[in-house]
């Protein structure tokens, strides 16, 4: 992979990087704010529950996407960018444009979830 490749890559990890810290930041701040409502009814009630249920979810993929980009950056770091880990071989820049931080080629990313449904 070329240098300005890599460089492109980085950039965009970076960015979605700062752009997931803030989203987390965001929503952690509205489930504070959302757990410090005086909650009249059991509607009510119901409604924080799910929003803070949806809400928990969406941060736990986030944080999910923040651990895979900082391994991504590591892997930039370290000179190892960009390389399959299951077959070795380089993963495509198509893919890597479409998902910056993926740690497998379209092929064994295919095995993989095929064992993960059985």
């Amino acid at each position: 992979m070329q240098d300005s490749e890599v460089k492109y890559f980085k950039d965009l990890l970076e960015s979605r990087k700062i752009q997931i810290i803030k989203n987390i930041l965001g929503v952690n701040d509205e489930l504070d704010q959302l757990n410090s409502l005086e909650l009249n009814d059991e509607g009510d009630y119901a409604s924080v529950n799910n929003n803070s249920m949806v809400e928990s979810a969406i941060v736990q993929q986030q944080e999910q996407e923040l651990r895979e980009i900082n391994i991504a950056l590591g892997k930039i770091a370290a000179g190892d960018y960009g390389i399959c880990e299951m077959c070795e071989d380089l993963i495509g820049f198509r893919r890597l444009k479409v998902k910056p931080h993926a740690i497998y080629c379209i092929d064994c990313r295919e095995i993989v979830e095929k064992s993960k449904k059985k």
